[in-house]
């Protein structure tokens, strides 16, 4: 015997990682774009001008619902959080055109805040328990927020935090493929070790050296 690798069970393995490479490069290629291009927008985010644009809207409850307000808890003492009665949460997303979903809002015996944050920007309503004045303020702050908040998972929700972990999966399988593919072509390829080890050793010395 000669150990040499038996070609048939290479050509198992290198048809094999194949499928799942280009697989997994399919599977996160449209979210690797947009991680990538976030990744320089938040890398210069001090350098990329956002002119937020805010909204204000006030005004006074309708008579019905203010007996909505007076059966909330936290009336006579203290603080509760509780999501807000459906009529008033209906009224809130029809009139405010704001999207109040199941969040809990802050009940104290003076008013009611909601705190709305969302990719790209952020909202708040305020209710006077006594009065029905209202408040609305929403805050814009561009595209370029929005897919940074994206990035980060900042205000995303469940869905796109499950959408995460799964692109983040397929990377794993596609770079984890990709070097066992090269490890396969290796023997042919007498630069492929020397191309890993450096970007190995690139972002290691970067970081020791030039971050402080």
């Amino acid at each position: 015997m000669n150990g040499s690798p038996d070609p048939k069970r290479r050509a198992y393995w290198l048809k094999t990682l194949h499928k799942w490479h280009w697989i997994s490069s399919a599977v996160c290629l449209l979210a690797m774009l947009l991680f990538a291009f976030t990744g320089i927008t938040l890398n210069h985010a001090s350098q990329i001008e956002a002119k937020p644009r805010v909204v204000n809207q006030t005004g006074t409850l309708p008579a019905e619902l203010m007996r909505e307000l007076a059966a909330g808890p936290a009336h006579d003492s203290g603080k509760a959080n509780a999501v807000l009665p459906e009529a008033l949460r209906q009224w809130g997303e029809d009139r405010l055109s704001a999207r109040l979903g199941q969040q809990e809002a802050e009940w104290s015996p003076q008013e009611v805040y909601l705190s709305l944050p969302r990719p790209g920007g952020d909202a708040w309503l305020r209710i006077d328990r006594d009065s029905g004045a209202f408040e609305v303020e929403s805050t814009d702050r561009g595209w370029v927020s929005y897919l940074n908040d994206l990035h980060k998972g900042r205000h995303t929700g469940v869905a796109w935090s499950w959408f995460i972990d799964l692109f983040a999966f397929a990377c794993l399988v596609f770079c984890i493929t990709g070097l066992f593919i090269l490890k396969l072509h290796a023997p042919k390829r007498p630069s492929t070790w020397p191309i890993v080890g450096l970007g190995l050793v690139v972002p290691v010395v970067l970081a020791m050296v030039f971050i402080h």
